[in-house]
């Protein structure tokens, strides 16, 4: 099998004769020219198989062969010698480039060379835009690029300075924020219809982690709530829970009232009755009826479209028999996430899917009736959820501030209906932002 293995070299073709230059041995220094240019760890294997390869009867070739390996072991020391000079070379060149960067940064300094900053990065405000943004509005809409907590957005268009902070990843979520100047730092909410105290669990977490009290109510028939919603007649009776909390609380204490979706007629109703008890009341993508109007009537005002998709998700429950009035209105669990989960993480809307429940139907279509002396005495704050919110459409919710306008509006871009689970960060910092809003002073 040894005499079967041959070099064959690609001018060479087994079946053919060999032509008359073979013989003179100008056929082997010819193929190992070729082969010069493989790496030298190639010819080390190839090369001893090679001096076969060609005419082996004539010792011409032979000594042919010794003078060509000289040759290549001559010509590999001078190419290993040129590229150490080569190397040498970039290293020098490294060098003089290393110098140049750093000494355009300042000696004794922690701070980064001024490359461009990147879109993805936020940086605090120097002091001074600090106390100018802080006398300014607060109002997401009126003001979209300041904030009174010192953030700036990012710009890819202005150089670091050397005086800007390096961040460390989540520095500015995990920033704790200073309350000390809040009228109160005690917080109710109140869930929306079908949701209950648990759809505010991320929000509890955030405002507890800056220093807040915070309360979470289940109303009647909600939550944990054993009471069975089909029973409930009344929006007083709906509310019970929410007016207990306020009977416990103590004569000279103040809270700030938060209210998400059909939650927002609900507080309304503790705020007619509880004026002194409530420093800020907040609204969240939430029925702010005026005076003598209904929720139903609020939804009645939904454009056609929208109002298809409302009936789609809704069920009527009839505990009562299918001739008289529905007793509550349930979910069909198929479209909770289209309708309002669409921008939730998925494991928020399993909760939500295994946690809702039927919203009584009497308190949705009971009128409520507010006064100026006592609802009206009370700063009203809206939060506006964008595109996203199919539940409460931002068409419905500008009719809302139109006809009822709060003291001031938020924008909440990038959210669903739920910004408690959508956009928890945003929705904590519009929540702390407003609880350090000064009081009024009395006229």
């Amino acid at each position: 099998m040894g005499n079967s293995l041959r070099c064959i070299s690609q001018e060479q073709d087994p079946n053919q004769k060999k032509p008359s230059s073979v013989v003179n041995g100008n056929s082997s220094e010819k193929h190992v020219r070729r082969l010069s240019l493989i790496p030298s760890f190639r010819r080390r294997t190839l090369l001893p198989s090679l001096s076969c390869s060609g005419s082996s009867t004539s010792s011409t070739s032979k000594k042919g062969g010794i003078k060509t390996k000289k040759k290549i072991r001559e010509r590999h020391h001078q190419e290993h010698h040129h590229d150490h000079e080569k190397d040498s070379l970039i290293q020098e060149q490294t060098l003089a480039a290393t110098n140049i960067l750093f000494s355009q940064t300042p000696r004794n300094s922690n701070s980064a060379p001024p490359f461009r900053r990147s879109t993805s990065v936020v940086y605090t405000q120097p002091p001074q835009a600090a106390v100018a943004a802080s006398v300014g509005s607060v109002s997401g809409a009126l003001t979209p690029k300041k904030s009174t907590y010192g953030y700036v957005r990012s710009s890819s268009n202005r150089q670091r300075s050397s005086t800007d902070p390096v961040l460390k990843p989540n520095q500015l979520l995990d920033k704790e924020l200073k309350v000390e100047g809040a009228e109160t730092k005690r917080f109710v909410l109140v869930h929306g219809g079908g949701f209950g105290a648990w759809c505010w669990y991320k929000t509890i977490t955030l405002l507890e982690k800056h220093g807040f009290q915070v309360d979470a109510v289940d109303l009647t028939g909600s939550g944990v709530s054993s009471f069975d919603t089909n029973n409930i007649t009344s929006l007083a009776q709906y509310v019970k829970p929410l007016l207990h909390f306020f009977d416990t609380l103590k004569p000279t204490e103040k809270v700030i009232l938060v209210g998400h979706d059909f939650g927002g007629a609900c507080m309304s109703y503790a705020m007619e009755m509880y004026p002194s008890k409530i420093s800020k009341a907040i609204f969240i993508s939430a029925a702010m009826l005026a005076n003598a109007q209904s929720t139903l009537d609020l939804f009645n005002q939904q454009p056609d479209s929208n109002y298809d998709l409302m009936e789609q998700v809704h069920l009527f429950l009839y505990a009562n028999g299918k001739k008289n009035p529905p007793t509550a209105v349930d979910f069909d669990r198929s479209l909770l996430r289209d309708f309002f989960f669409n921008q939730s993480p998925p494991k928020d809307v399993a909760l939500a899917s295994v946690s809702m429940r039927p919203i009584p139907f009497a308190p949705v279509v009971e009128k409520l009736h507010v006064s100026e002396k006592n609802y009206g005495s009370i700063r009203r704050f809206y939060i506006k959820t964008m595109e996203d919110d199919y539940a409460v459409p931002v068409s419905l919710q500008d009719a809302m501030i139109k006809s009822n306008p709060p003291e001031q509006v938020f924008n909440l871009k990038g959210s669903d209906h739920a910004p408690f689970f959508s956009r928890p960060q945003s929705l904590n910092r519009i929540l702390v932002e407003i609880s350090q809003l000064p009081p009024k002073k009395s006229s």
